[in-house]
């Protein structure tokens, strides 16, 4: 984190009286690589059992309640019928007034986007597309147990969203779209969607759907993020990216922005949907650059 924004948020806590917790990196950046050594995430697998069952004991460590929502779904492909889940990490669960974090844990099937065709039906580890978005809300579960957040606040780890194959839309998003149909009470007012957040050449412009659903929330998060002097975050919108968010919002009418680096690229190769996306092109800074705006998002809440 730069100087300009440890002042920030000293200034912030002397203003309001609340301590805005500082997000620890290098746990953060431990819990990616803990999912990666788990092999894999992709449903059917132990992989994907392995997933599950760590994010159930690392999260009912510190929510208050903990939502596991199992169901089943049938392979569009195989017609195989896998189990998928979603896990809620509830605090302050009866308060109204609440938001949604949340990020997809499961990982890719086929590395459908590698530069060798060999290695097209292998699956993805997932270390920047699944595992950076858990890793920052296993961290942030961490300050939210120890400091009361002003909100209710859910992170939600969503399941069985990368199960499409290139172009079929309705294949993927498969936990969004069960959730939005199965909202648990109390509703939040909004959800923040992270997702490839972990590139070590973090780069955050607007998404193009965000912009157009949730205006007023992308306008304060981007406000947030200048005032915080986060500089991969830039207030243009270089892409539209379909992913969970715009499910939770056209199913479950949530309104709901991603927080997403889709050009996941640091030497101009890509490593989006290959064998490549592993730990080493991540980096614990860029998980502390979105999970200290998410902090700051939470403990400035009135």
């Amino acid at each position: 984190m730069n100087r300009r924004a440890i002042l920030y948020l000293f200034f912030v806590a002397q203003v309001f009286g609340q301590e805005i917790p500082q997000f620890n990196e290098e746990r953060a950046f431990k819990y990616l690589e803990a999912q990666c050594d788990l092999g894999p995430r992709v449903p059917g697998t132990v992989g994907h059992r392995k997933g599950l069952r760590h994010i159930l004991e690392t999260v009912s460590t510190f929510a208050d309640t903990v939502l596991q929502q199992s169901f089943s779904h049938s392979d569009a492909y195989t017609g195989k019928l896998y189990k998928l889940t979603n896990v809620l990490a509830r605090f302050r669960p009866a308060e109204k007034r609440r938001i949604w974090i949340a990020a997809h844990w499961d990982t890719r099937p086929w590395a459908d986007m590698d530069r060798d065709p060999k290695n097209r039906s292998k699956p993805v580890l997932g270390a920047n597309d699944g595992a950076s978005g858990v890793a920052v809300l296993m961290e942030l579960a961490h300050h939210l147990a120890k400091t009361a957040p002003p909100i209710g606040v859910d992170l939600v780890f969503i399941d069985g969203e990368d199960m499409g194959r290139s172009g079929e839309l309705t294949r993927f998003f498969n936990g969004s779209r069960y959730l939005a149909r199965n909202i648990p009470s109390p509703p939040p007012e909004y959800c923040i969607l992270i997702d490839m957040v972990g590139d070590s050449d973090l780069q955050l412009p607007v998404e193009g759907n965000s912009k157009n659903q949730a205006p007023d929330l992308v306008e304060q998060l981007w406000g947030e993020a200048e005032q915080l002097g986060l500089e991969p975050f830039s207030r243009e919108t270089a892409y539209y990216v379909e992913d969970d968010h715009v499910v939770l919002y056209e199913v479950g009418g949530i309104p709901s922005v991603d927080i997403i680096d889709f050009n996941y690229s640091n030497d101009g190769n890509n490593y989006w949907h290959t064998v490549e996306d592993t730990p080493d092109k991540c980096s614990p800074e860029s998980l502390d650059i979105v999970g200290t705006l998410l902090l700051h998002h939470i403990y400035g809440r009135k």
